[in-house]
């Protein structure tokens, strides 16, 4: 057995004149695992997905993984498939509000010294759109516009002793990142959507920014396809936990326009 030519073809499109020394090293795992994610998976008909959103959908499973080392790879192809910077770096500021800086910090250096090999100037151009003064209001906005009209007022609700936090989800998570350019609500619940499921044990948020991503146009079918796209790096288990939560979340929809 060997990487297959569509395998291969795929493989130069996102490393142009490389040849991986696993190739080497460990010949049968890398012709399978090749010929699976590069070829059986992307030409998948019920799989399938535009090249730019399955390397979005890719970078954001392993930033919530934690799986730096592939993520510098796949950070370069990604730019080979016209994720721009200012995409790339917009999906990492996010993921701080879902897995925390410790987690996120690794990705940020990484990214940095990528770009600056290929010849990019940082910082890159800004995309904030808040001050300190209105990112709360903006942020209430964000919330609204993705989740629906029960988010008003959220940051103000819940008991003394935690209201500060329902706060910060305004300002900080929503205030402070969702509203920045670079990315689409759209393209921003998608990569929520990824970081939850890629790093396990958040089944509740899951849930929730699952209906989110279905309230947004990313419906069942395509939530679907970019789990599949991801599994060769994410695994069987999350993907599998993931779609039940897709398929739970799709049936209430279902029930509710019943």
């Amino acid at each position: 057995m060997a990487v297959n030519e569509k395998a291969q073809a795929y493989h130069e499109r996102m490393f142009p004149g490389y040849v991986s020394d696993f190739l080497r090293t460990d010949p049968e795992f890398i012709e399978r695992f090749d010929n699976f994610a590069f070829d059986e998976v992307v030409n998948e008909e019920n799989a399938k997905l535009d090249d730019k959103t399955r390397f979005i959908s890719i970078l954001a499973v392993l930033i919530g993984s934690s799986s730096v080392d592939e993520f510098r790879g796949m950070m370069k192809a990604a730019l080979n498939f016209d994720v721009t910077a200012v995409e790339i770096k917009e999906i990492i500021y996010q993921a701080v509000d879902y897995l925390g800086i410790g987690r996120v910090f690794p990705f940020l250096k990484a990214s940095n010294e990528i770009l600056e090999s290929l010849g990019y100037q940082l910082p890159l151009e800004s995309q904030s759109t808040t001050t300190a003064e209105n990112r709360y209001e903006k942020g209430e906005e964000a919330q609204i516009a993705i989740f629906g009209e029960s988010m008003r007022g959220y940051g103000e609700k819940g008991e003394e002793a935690s209201r500060h936090i329902n706060r910060w989800l305004v300002d900080n998570c929503f205030g402070d990142f969702y509203t920045r350019k670079g990315l689409d609500y759209r393209t921003r619940e998608l990569i929520t959507f990824c970081f939850l499921y890629a790093q396990g044990g958040c089944e509740p948020q899951l849930s929730a920014h699952t209906a989110a991503n279905m309230r947004l146009g990313n419906d069942k079918e395509f939530l679907i396809r970019v789990i599949s796209n991801c599994i060769p790096f994410m695994g069987y288990p999350r993907t599998l936990n993931a779609l039940r939560i897709i398929n739970e979340e799709d049936a209430k929809i279902v029930k509710n326009n019943d």
